[in-house]
């Protein structure tokens, strides 16, 4: 299956998806890394003390499938909601600097999700969350509607990221999915478990195991897949694709295939933002025409070069490609 598809046939996809105008929409976040280094133990409590050397911003969540979407070379609307800080306006000007449109960022009376590690001798020593993560309600849900109906609008393609901060509520993924589908516009969706069963009408559905096993409440026993294709009727979406770490992704199609995508990476170094890079890259797939399997094999691609970098990152369709040679390559070797 991965050797059916074509250099050619990804290198035209990619090229397309270059045009293409995406909306992210869900809960954006802003990471902020603290390094140091520890001398010393506080006289005040048996806690280490860290002299901080380096400050560091990074975006996280919606806000990082936004920037893998703008490093795909395709334009991005994040709506999302921020806070009227410094944490807000941090994140707004991230946004600015790899050319995706703020303005569909709305301001709510809460703080802007923060996530702050301090990490030591490269070992993080603890994570401070400053956040509100009740759904969101009446006028700023308004809000958020009409940031949705306006980038909707003019997109090529829909992402719902849920990472059940509060922007996401019922009212919202309704009127995204809809508005999608009245613009026969793919939709895909990364859910989390307080919302998990609203995405009707989704084009692809993107779960890992342990979200899709806490839903149904029951273990997937992925030797015997026999089950996967009533989870997609239970769920009223077109397509599942359910990930699996280092053993790769699994798509379940609305014809009862299930089809097993394994991982390509080399080396692991780091998981945290795969899944981000996974969702934008089914988005810019799929809007440039691609068929779900096609989308399925290239952000498979994608996610083998980013758990190769340190934290989460973004990857180029440049680097896709050359992941695609070196798969191809080490195949013929052996």
């Amino acid at each position: 299956m991965t050797q059916s598809l074509s250099r050619d046939r990804i290198l035209s996809l990619l090229e397309r998806a270059k045009d293409q105008r995406i909306a992210v929409i869900g809960d954006a976040m802003l990471d902020v890394y603290l390094r140091g280094d520890v001398d010393r133990i506080s006289p005040e409590a048996p806690v280490p003390v860290v002299r901080v050397r380096e400050r560091r911003y990074a975006l996280g969540g919606a806000a990082n499938v936004a920037q893998n979407v703008a490093a795909i070379g395709a334009e991005c609307d994040l709506v999302a909601a921020i806070g009227n800080d410094t944490g807000g306006e941090t994140l707004r000007s991230m946004m600015s600097a790899i050319d995706a449109d703020p303005s569909s960022l709305v301001v709510v009376g809460r703080p802007t999700t923060t996530k702050t590690r301090v990490v030591a001798r490269a070992q993080q020593l603890v994570r401070v969350d400053e956040e509100e993560d009740a759904d969101l309600e009446g006028e700023e849900v308004q809000k958020l509607l009409g940031a949705v109906k306006a980038a909707v609008g003019i997109a090529d393609a829909v992402v719902l990221e849920d990472y059940n901060k509060g922007v996401l509520v019922p009212h919202v993924i309704q009127e995204a999915i809809a508005g999608a589908r009245a613009r026969d516009l793919p939709v895909v969706v990364d859910p989390k478990y307080r919302n998990f069963f609203a995405y009707r009408g989704a084009t692809i559905f993107k779960p890992n195991r342990r979200e899709l096993e806490a839903a149904l409440g029951a273990a997937v026993d992925l030797e015997h897949p026999d089950a996967l294709p009533q989870t997609l009727r239970r769920l009223v979406v077109e397509h599942i694709l359910l990930t699996l770490g280092e053993r790769g992704m699994v798509l379940i199609s609305p014809d009862g295939e299930v089809l097993r995508v394994p991982t390509v990476a080399r080396e692991v170094y780091d998981v945290v933002g795969a899944g981000d890079t996974v969702t934008a890259y089914l988005a810019a797939v799929l809007a440039a025409g691609g068929s779900a399997v096609e989308a399925a094999v290239i952000a498979n691609y994608a996610a083998g070069v980013e758990v190769g970098k340190l934290g989460a990152a973004t990857v180029t369709p440049d680097e896709v490609l050359d992941a695609y040679d070196d798969f191809l390559a080490r195949a013929s070797v052996v």
